[in-house]
């Protein structure tokens, strides 16, 4: 790659190159745990990518994890101590619906090169993708049932749906268990399946080398056509769901038992 331009915050690593750009989750001591400004910046970078005001003129746009251990992990859960009014949920659902959007609604296909843990919201990016693939180290599920006490919106259970259908989608949360990179290529969640990460990185370049190359505007129309396919059935309404779970003294407990390093104890208020 050549001709590179770099912008680095630490913790999201962003580079664009020969109309490639680069995502990097960049929190490896947290398993790339994501952080409302890392939302902020993905979502700011998806709606540019590809438009009139991209100044790389990007044609895909690949995400990846920093570190060996994980795509990334979901929502840091520090974010959520602040939590204090049941409109808290709400807003945070919204933020992230929004960030989840912008990905699907990106002008130019967008590629997520998994590796390792891919859970939670880190999961749901990946499944907002065009195009996944994995290393045999992944390990994917929204374990929240064990964890948090939380709840998926009805957005990203659509999602999971559509990518996995609905028997899988239910073992996946009612379990709270993590399926293995087989398990996740037979799903189809993702489409390939590589031997470590480095070989998926390079596979993801690879791919993205080729979408560039191709006639940009059958892409575009794909991307479309497949999000129009996607909401063509209205959601329902999910606000009573999500203060239900993360309005409650479980969510509170959840929250103080992963920092105390403990099992939560598990009420049902």
């Amino acid at each position: 790659m050549s001709d590179k331009t770099q912008t680095t915050d630490e913790e999201l690593l962003f580079e664009a190159s020969d109309g490639i750009g680069i995502i990097t989750l960049n929190r490896p001591h947290r398993r790339n745990a994501l952080t409302f400004a890392m939302y902020d910046r993905i979502k700011e970078i998806c709606l540019r990518a590809g438009g009139e005001e991209d100044a790389d003129k990007l044609r895909v746009l690949i995400f990846k994890g920093g570190g060996d251990a994980a795509f990334a992990a979901g929502t840091d859960i520090s974010q959520f101590k602040t939590f204090s009014r049941s409109d808290d949920a709400i807003n945070y659902e919204a933020m992230i619906e929004a960030v989840l959007k912008g990905i699907e609604q990106c002008e130019i296909p967008t590629i997520a090169a998994l590796n390792g843990f891919v859970t939670g919201g880190g999961a749901a990016i990946a499944a907002a993708c065009s195009i996944r693939i994995g290393s045999r180290s992944v390990k994917l599920g929204v374990p929240i049932a064990k964890t948090l006490g939380n709840c998926l919106a009805i957005a990203n259970l659509r999602r999971f749906v559509q990518l996995v259908g609905p028997a899988r989608t239910a073992h996946i949360l009612l379990t709270a268990q993590l399926i293995d990179a087989e398990a996740a290529l037979q799903a189809g969640f993702i489409t390939e399946l590589h031997e470590d990460k480095e070989a998926v990185e390079t596979r993801a370049e690879e791919l993205a080398r080729s979408m560039a190359a191709s006639a940009p505007l059958t892409l575009k129309a794909t991307l479309m056509g497949l999000r129009r396919l996607q909401e063509a059935t209205p959601l329902p309404d999910d606000h009573d769901l999500i203060q239900m779970c993360f309005g409650s003294a479980d969510f509170k407990e959840g929250v103080t038992a992963f920092f105390e390093k403990r099992p939560a104890n598990w009420q049902g208020k």
